[in-house]
């Protein structure tokens, strides 16, 4: 979506500038409570702990260009149950630019593994979507001990066009544009693509996506994010994932179609794929409270599954 979303930037014709959004003003609109900062890892990590903190816990990892706001109206319903736990990556949302640079999966692993320390999480149920999906599992494969279920919605991770294994995509010159210039009816156009009906891409979700990244910083991460995107072979990591796994899969994602889920079916031991109908690249935001029901009844079986286990022994 980014290569595409530079491209339009030429392609159009429209080279105007589009300031950055002061961060005071963000953050009363988008950082009210439940929303918390806290330092990990050399720094301030925005993040929202909602539920009784005695209930299993469930952790999001968004995807490129999103936030932990992308998972409100699922959080909603889910904080009932379970500790819900969601937080900005670096670059991304409230928590802004790394003071490091470091956009590298490995960095958002240690950001992960700071964040269950310090909330005294031993072990929780990881749900990531796109580039959060890629997290989700390569977590899920380096730190079995500490992932109780695994979801990954139409995750990210396999060779592609621009992307191959082991080696820094070639990021072109010209996306430095986007530090300087970003009409809102260009990431429109970008983010339609995203949703199955495009009429699903309201106006105050376009212009939460909008906003969150003229945070100052951001769109130099976003940059280097890409840059620092080197992929490796997922075979040998998926084969390792003990937990088990559900993929929600919208069945008209134009990003990542539904039939890359047949290498993670054949690889991911104990996996099931649930593919939705009528929905793009971003269920949680598309059809949110029908596709819950899928991620619900997927926590509750397991539940029953382990409990029945633990009655027996």
């Amino acid at each position: 979506m980014f290569l595409a979303l530079v491209g339009s930037i030429i392609a159009s014709g429209f080279l105007l500038w589009t300031p950055d959004m002061d961060r005071d003003l963000l953050e009363k609109k988008y950082g009210q409570a439940p929303s918390e900062t806290i330092f990990l890892e050399g720094m301030e990590i925005h993040y929202r702990d909602t539920g009784k903190k005695t209930a299993p816990a469930l952790i999001f990892i968004h995807g490129f260009g999103s936030s932990l706001h992308t998972w409100d109206d699922w959080a909603i319903e889910l904080e009932k149950d379970y500790r819900v736990i969601r937080f900005d990556l670096p670059g991304f949302g409230l928590t802004g630019p790394d003071p490091r640079s470091d956009y590298s999966d490995n960095r958002s692993i240690a950001i992960i593994l700071a964040l269950m320390e310090r909330l005294e999480v031993s072990k929780a149920t990881v749900i990531g979507n796109s580039i959060g999906g890629r997290i989700a599992w390569y977590f899920a494969a380096n730190h079995p001990q500490k992932v109780h279920q695994l979801v990954l919605i139409s995750p990210d991770g396999f060779a592609s066009y621009g992307f191959e294994y082991d080696q820094a995509p070639q990021v072109p010159v010209v996306a430095e544009l986007l530090q300087w210039s970003l009409p809102l009816f260009v990431l429109k156009k970008n983010l339609e693509p995203a949703f199955a009906n495009k009429n699903n891409l309201s106006l105050t979700l376009l212009e939460r996506y909008y906003e969150l990244m003229l945070l100052p910083g951001n769109r130099r991460a976003m940059i280097e994010r890409l840059r620092q995107t080197v992929l490796q072979d997922p075979v040998p990591f998926l084969s390792k994932i003990e937990a088990p796994t559900l993929l929600l899969w919208g069945a008209q994602d134009a990003l990542i179609p539904v039939k890359n889920a047949d290498d993670y079916m054949r690889l991911i031991p104990k996996v099931q794929l649930q593919a939705l109908p009528n929905i793009g690249h971003i269920p949680q935001e598309e059809g949110a409270d029908r596709n819950l029901l899928y991620l619900q009844d997927f926590l509750k079986n397991i539940s029953v599954v382990f409990t029945l286990r633990f009655s027996l022994l």
